[in-house]
């Protein structure tokens, strides 16, 4: 813990994987200590080990095995990292995916909404006090929290405070679209909150993937993401992106931007509704409630 100090703290959800591996790996190989989370215990060992292989010192890894569609799940994880760290220089809220049909926890929540936002809620809000201690020695802006969203969120026309998750209406692809939207509602209510305290949050579009995700997709979704296979990018190629994001001087500058290829994009006029992003934070704490 004392040589661990000195270092950079990085955590990074779905790190087993895919552009969180990626970027584990490059965060690693720049002598950042990294913190990494994924669902998969064969996943995470197997990422721990490429991981490692990046950086100078193996003991600066250390992969946690947790599913943020479960809050219990969540919490444990929380605990863990606190007993690793007392800083958080940089949170990346990485993982998620999509589901062809609805999936209740047994929490009672639905598995597309929990596991991409509800679960990072928690981890956020419970990661704030390290956030802070990290933004306490830093200069403005060098700590910051970034979102993986999409650009499925351009097309939701809003959330349905009636049926928040889509418990009674699911369908794959609108729920996905709706929990996208819900990751840049909620970087913009991080940076109202937190950009005061020099911590900066960002939402970014990887781009369309070239990984696993696409199979958990329904027939409508994937036949659309094929079609547009000439678009497709590697998740090294989002990882680098996303490591910018986090680590760059130029985002450090600027508070609750949506980016894509390392630059700011037009965002869903409606997920500019202030309103909205302070209701979502108010009815996630209901749910972990």
């Amino acid at each position: 813990m004392e040589n661990q100090s000195r270092l950079r703290v990085a955590i990074i959800t779905g790190a087993s994987s895919g552009i969180g591996k990626e970027a584990a790996k490059l965060l690693a190989g720049q002598g950042w200590q990294v913190i990494g989370l994924g669902r998969d215990r064969d996943r995470c060992e197997q990422a721990k080990a490429e991981i490692q292989a990046q950086a100078q010192d193996a003991d600066q890894v250390t992969m946690i095995c947790a599913d943020l569609s479960l809050m219990s799940d969540t919490e444990r994880a929380c605990g863990e990292i606190l007993a690793l760290t007392e800083r958080v220089d940089v949170l990346l809220n990485n993982a998620g995916g999509v589901a062809r049909e609805r999936r209740i926890t047994p929490e009672g929540n639905e598995g597309t909404f929990a596991g991409n936002h509800l679960g990072h809620f928690l981890l956020t809000r419970r990661l704030l006090p390290l956030l802070r201690a990290a933004a306490a020695t830093a200069p403005p802006g060098a700590t910051r929290i970034v979102n993986v969203s999409s650009a499925a969120h351009l097309i939701c026309e809003g959330l349905d405070w009636d049926d928040l998750q889509m418990i009674d209406n699911f369908q794959s692809a609108a729920a996905y679209c709706r929990v996208k939207f819900a990751n840049v509602l909620f970087t913009r209510e991080l940076a109202r909150r937190l950009g005061d305290e020099g911590i900066v949050a960002h939402a970014m579009h990887p781009g369309i993937v070239d990984s696993n995700f696409i199979n958990h997709a329904d027939a409508m979704m994937q036949g659309s993401l094929r079609s547009k296979s000439d678009q497709w990018i590697t998740p090294r190629a989002a990882a680098e992106a996303l490591v910018w994001l986090a680590t760059a001087e130029q985002p450090g500058q600027m508070n609750g931007e949506y980016f894509h290829e390392r630059a700011t994009a037009p965002v869903n006029p409606a997920a500019l509704d202030a309103g909205a992003a302070r209701r979502l934070w108010q009815e996630s704490e209901k749910l972990l409630a």
